[in-house]
Protein backbone atom coordinates (compact mmCIF):
# COMPACT_ATOMS: atom_id res chain seq x y z
CA UNK A 1 0.00 0.00 0.00
CA UNK A 2 1.25 3.63 -0.79
CA UNK A 3 0.24 4.36 2.82
CA UNK A 4 2.02 8.36 2.30
CA UNK A 5 -0.94 9.07 -0.11
CA UNK A 6 -3.52 6.82 1.82
CA UNK A 7 -2.85 9.43 4.88
CA UNK A 8 -2.57 12.40 2.95
CA UNK A 9 -5.82 11.67 1.30
CA UNK A 10 -7.40 11.54 4.84
CA UNK A 11 -5.57 14.02 5.99
CA UNK A 12 -7.12 16.20 2.95
CA UNK A 13 -10.66 14.61 3.86
CA UNK A 14 -11.02 13.41 -0.30
CA UNK A 15 -12.31 10.13 -1.60
CA UNK A 16 -10.62 8.20 -4.48
CA UNK A 17 -13.64 9.96 -7.04
CA UNK A 18 -12.68 13.37 -5.27
CA UNK A 19 -8.93 13.19 -6.01
CA UNK A 20 -9.23 11.43 -9.37
CA UNK A 21 -11.74 14.60 -10.52
CA UNK A 22 -8.93 16.65 -9.15
CA UNK A 23 -6.44 14.73 -11.08
CA UNK A 24 -7.97 14.27 -14.76
CA UNK A 25 -7.95 10.46 -14.43
CA UNK A 26 -10.90 7.77 -12.96
CA UNK A 27 -11.39 6.56 -9.29
CA UNK A 28 -10.30 3.41 -10.40
CA UNK A 29 -6.75 4.72 -11.07
CA UNK A 30 -6.25 6.62 -8.15
CA UNK A 31 -7.10 2.99 -6.10
CA UNK A 32 -4.27 1.50 -8.18
CA UNK A 33 -1.76 4.21 -6.90
CA UNK A 34 -3.06 3.04 -3.24
CA UNK A 35 -2.82 -0.44 -3.80
CA UNK A 36 0.48 -0.57 -6.27
CA UNK A 37 3.28 1.24 -4.35
CA UNK A 38 5.68 0.83 -6.69
CA UNK A 39 3.28 2.28 -9.60
CA UNK A 40 4.54 6.00 -10.20
CA UNK A 41 1.77 8.25 -12.36
CA UNK A 42 2.61 10.35 -14.86
CA UNK A 43 3.85 13.33 -13.98
CA UNK A 44 0.90 16.17 -14.34
CA UNK A 45 -0.98 13.86 -12.30
CA UNK A 46 1.57 13.44 -9.25
CA UNK A 47 2.00 17.04 -9.67
CA UNK A 48 -1.89 17.91 -9.81
CA UNK A 49 -2.29 15.18 -6.68
CA UNK A 50 0.82 17.33 -4.81
CA UNK A 51 -1.28 20.43 -5.02
CA UNK A 52 -4.68 18.88 -4.19
CA UNK A 53 -3.58 17.08 -0.96
CA UNK A 54 -0.86 19.80 -0.09
CA UNK A 55 1.83 17.34 -0.01
CA UNK A 56 5.80 17.49 -1.70
CA UNK A 57 5.91 15.08 -4.35
CA UNK A 58 9.01 12.82 -2.92
CA UNK A 59 6.67 12.26 0.37
CA UNK A 60 3.87 10.88 -1.63
CA UNK A 61 6.03 8.70 -4.73
CA UNK A 62 10.03 8.80 -3.36
CA UNK A 63 10.58 6.45 -6.14
CA UNK A 64 9.79 9.26 -8.81
CA UNK A 65 12.35 11.17 -7.51
CA UNK A 66 14.95 8.66 -7.65
CA UNK A 67 13.71 7.46 -10.86
CA UNK A 68 14.26 10.87 -12.32
CA UNK A 69 17.97 11.27 -11.45
CA UNK A 70 18.26 7.66 -12.37
CA UNK A 71 17.03 7.79 -15.48
CA UNK A 72 17.13 11.89 -16.94
CA UNK A 73 19.94 13.40 -18.33
CA UNK A 74 20.66 15.34 -15.64
CA UNK A 75 22.27 12.04 -14.11
CA UNK A 76 25.51 13.22 -15.28
CA UNK A 77 25.25 16.33 -12.57
CA UNK A 78 27.48 14.70 -9.18
CA UNK A 79 27.80 17.78 -7.87
CA UNK A 80 27.37 21.72 -8.25
CA UNK A 81 29.26 24.46 -5.85
CA UNK A 82 28.29 28.34 -6.46
CA UNK A 83 31.74 28.78 -6.30
CA UNK A 84 35.10 27.34 -7.51
CA UNK A 85 36.32 27.55 -4.51
CA UNK A 86 33.84 25.79 -2.35
CA UNK A 87 34.46 22.56 -3.87
CA UNK A 88 37.36 20.64 -2.16
CA UNK A 89 40.92 20.55 -2.96
CA UNK A 90 40.60 16.84 -2.48
CA UNK A 91 38.39 16.79 -5.02
CA UNK A 92 40.74 17.85 -7.67
CA UNK A 93 42.97 15.68 -6.40
CA UNK A 94 41.06 12.31 -6.36
CA UNK A 95 40.45 12.90 -10.01
CA UNK A 96 43.97 13.50 -11.22
CA UNK A 97 45.04 10.92 -9.39
CA UNK A 98 41.86 7.96 -10.72
CA UNK A 99 42.53 9.15 -14.37
CA UNK A 100 44.29 6.37 -15.71
CA UNK A 101 43.73 7.49 -20.16
CA UNK A 102 43.21 11.23 -20.54
CA UNK A 103 43.90 14.14 -18.37
CA UNK A 104 42.63 17.59 -20.21
CA UNK A 105 42.98 21.26 -18.35
CA UNK A 106 41.50 23.42 -20.51
CA UNK A 107 41.26 26.04 -17.50
CA UNK A 108 42.27 29.60 -19.54
CA UNK A 109 45.34 30.24 -17.06
CA UNK A 110 44.94 26.77 -14.77
CA UNK A 111 47.39 28.99 -12.30
CA UNK A 112 45.09 28.02 -9.35
CA UNK A 113 46.00 24.36 -9.76
CA UNK A 114 49.61 24.64 -9.24
CA UNK A 115 49.17 26.50 -6.43
CA UNK A 116 46.44 24.35 -4.87
CA UNK A 117 47.67 21.03 -5.40
CA UNK A 118 51.23 19.80 -3.65
CA UNK A 119 53.73 18.85 -6.27
CA UNK A 120 51.36 18.56 -9.36
CA UNK A 121 54.41 18.57 -12.09
CA UNK A 122 55.03 14.99 -9.83
CA UNK A 123 51.64 13.89 -10.17
CA UNK A 124 51.65 14.81 -14.11
CA UNK A 125 54.94 13.32 -14.63
CA UNK A 126 53.96 9.76 -13.12
CA UNK A 127 50.81 9.81 -14.75
CA UNK A 128 52.53 10.26 -18.49
CA UNK A 129 55.16 7.76 -17.66
CA UNK A 130 52.05 5.08 -17.34
CA UNK A 131 50.50 6.05 -20.60
CA UNK A 132 48.39 8.85 -19.51
CA UNK A 133 47.75 11.82 -21.93
CA UNK A 134 47.93 15.14 -20.62
CA UNK A 135 47.16 18.35 -22.51
CA UNK A 136 46.61 22.15 -21.21
CA UNK A 137 44.90 24.56 -23.75
CA UNK A 138 46.04 27.54 -22.24
CA UNK A 139 44.64 31.81 -23.37
CA UNK A 140 47.33 32.90 -25.23
CA UNK A 141 48.74 36.01 -23.24
CA UNK A 142 49.46 38.18 -26.17
CA UNK A 143 45.45 38.18 -27.57
CA UNK A 144 43.40 41.13 -27.73
CA UNK A 145 41.14 38.77 -26.13
CA UNK A 146 43.13 38.24 -23.10
CA UNK A 147 43.56 41.91 -23.13
CA UNK A 148 39.65 42.90 -23.06
CA UNK A 149 39.52 40.05 -20.28
CA UNK A 150 41.88 41.68 -18.20
CA UNK A 151 40.56 45.08 -18.63
CA UNK A 152 36.82 43.01 -17.61
CA UNK A 153 38.15 41.25 -14.27
CA UNK A 154 40.45 44.58 -13.17
CA UNK A 155 42.81 42.57 -10.53
CA UNK A 156 46.00 43.18 -10.18
CA UNK A 157 46.92 39.39 -10.69
CA UNK A 158 46.22 39.38 -14.04
CA UNK A 159 45.27 37.02 -16.67
CA UNK A 160 48.78 37.20 -18.40
CA UNK A 161 50.50 36.82 -15.24
CA UNK A 162 48.74 33.84 -14.34
CA UNK A 163 48.82 32.15 -17.71
CA UNK A 164 52.39 32.74 -17.21
CA UNK A 165 53.25 30.89 -14.35
CA UNK A 166 51.54 27.63 -16.23
CA UNK A 167 54.22 28.32 -18.98
CA UNK A 168 56.97 28.06 -15.81
CA UNK A 169 55.76 25.55 -14.92
CA UNK A 170 55.02 23.56 -18.26
CA UNK A 171 58.64 24.49 -18.90
CA UNK A 172 59.47 22.32 -15.58
CA UNK A 173 58.03 19.18 -17.49
CA UNK A 174 59.64 19.77 -21.19
CA UNK A 175 61.58 16.58 -21.21
CA UNK A 176 57.81 14.69 -21.16
CA UNK A 177 56.32 14.58 -24.60
CA UNK A 178 53.02 12.77 -23.27
CA UNK A 179 52.40 16.58 -21.89
CA UNK A 180 51.22 18.42 -24.77
CA UNK A 181 49.75 22.16 -24.48
CA UNK A 182 48.16 24.60 -27.07
CA UNK A 183 47.03 28.49 -27.48
CA UNK A 184 43.45 28.92 -27.67
CA UNK A 185 41.24 32.10 -26.58
CA UNK A 186 37.72 30.20 -27.38
CA UNK A 187 37.89 29.88 -23.68
CA UNK A 188 37.80 32.93 -21.80
CA UNK A 189 34.43 32.52 -20.34
CA UNK A 190 34.50 28.69 -19.92
CA UNK A 191 36.88 26.41 -18.53
CA UNK A 192 36.58 22.35 -18.77
CA UNK A 193 38.99 19.67 -17.18
CA UNK A 194 38.35 16.48 -18.24
CA UNK A 195 39.83 13.51 -16.46
CA UNK A 196 38.85 10.05 -18.02
CA UNK A 197 35.13 10.09 -17.97
CA UNK A 198 34.82 12.56 -15.34
CA UNK A 199 35.05 16.19 -15.73
CA UNK A 200 35.00 19.78 -14.29
CA UNK A 201 33.28 22.85 -15.81
CA UNK A 202 33.34 26.26 -14.83
CA UNK A 203 31.59 29.14 -16.85
CA UNK A 204 33.10 32.30 -15.77
CA UNK A 205 30.81 34.78 -14.93
CA UNK A 206 31.46 38.66 -15.62
CA UNK A 207 33.68 40.63 -13.89
CA UNK A 208 34.17 37.44 -11.71
CA UNK A 209 37.84 35.90 -11.69
CA UNK A 210 37.93 31.70 -12.05
CA UNK A 211 37.17 31.10 -8.43
CA UNK A 212 34.22 32.85 -7.89
CA UNK A 213 32.45 31.12 -10.60
CA UNK A 214 30.34 28.19 -10.10
CA UNK A 215 31.48 24.78 -10.85
CA UNK A 216 29.83 21.45 -11.74
CA UNK A 217 30.90 18.26 -11.29
CA UNK A 218 30.19 15.64 -14.04
CA UNK A 219 30.60 12.15 -14.68
CA UNK A 220 29.52 10.51 -18.63
CA UNK A 221 26.43 8.20 -18.65
CA UNK A 222 25.22 8.92 -22.24
CA UNK A 223 26.06 9.25 -25.72
CA UNK A 224 25.69 12.76 -26.51
CA UNK A 225 25.13 14.22 -22.85
CA UNK A 226 26.16 17.16 -21.14
CA UNK A 227 29.58 15.35 -20.97
CA UNK A 228 30.42 14.60 -24.52
CA UNK A 229 28.86 18.29 -25.31
CA UNK A 230 31.58 20.09 -23.45
CA UNK A 231 34.13 17.39 -24.54
CA UNK A 232 33.30 17.80 -28.16
CA UNK A 233 34.03 21.94 -27.39
CA UNK A 234 37.23 21.14 -25.63
CA UNK A 235 38.19 19.01 -28.91
CA UNK A 236 37.38 21.56 -31.40
CA UNK A 237 39.23 24.53 -29.42
CA UNK A 238 42.44 21.91 -29.36
CA UNK A 239 42.01 21.55 -33.21
CA UNK A 240 42.26 25.10 -33.49
CA UNK A 241 45.22 25.66 -31.18
CA UNK A 242 48.71 26.44 -32.08
CA UNK A 243 51.33 24.36 -30.18
CA UNK A 244 52.47 26.59 -27.13
CA UNK A 245 56.44 25.73 -28.08
CA UNK A 246 56.23 26.58 -31.59
CA UNK A 247 54.47 29.38 -30.61
CA UNK A 248 56.85 30.73 -28.14
CA UNK A 249 60.11 29.84 -30.38
CA UNK A 250 58.58 31.89 -33.28
CA UNK A 251 57.91 34.94 -31.28
CA UNK A 252 61.49 34.75 -29.91
CA UNK A 253 62.97 34.32 -33.63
Amino acid sequence: MNDALRRAMANAKLTEQQLAELCGVDAKTVGRWITAPNRIPHARHRWAACEALGEEEQTLWPNAIRSAFATGPDREIVQVYPYRSAAPAALWRSLVTKAHQELTFAGYTNYFLWLEQANLGGALRRKAQTGCRIRFLLGDPSSPVTAAREEEEGVPLTLSTRIAVTLAELDKLRDVPEIEARFETGHVNLSVFRFDDQMIVTPILARRVGHDSPLMHLRRCQADGMFDRFAAHVEELWSRGRDIREARENAQA
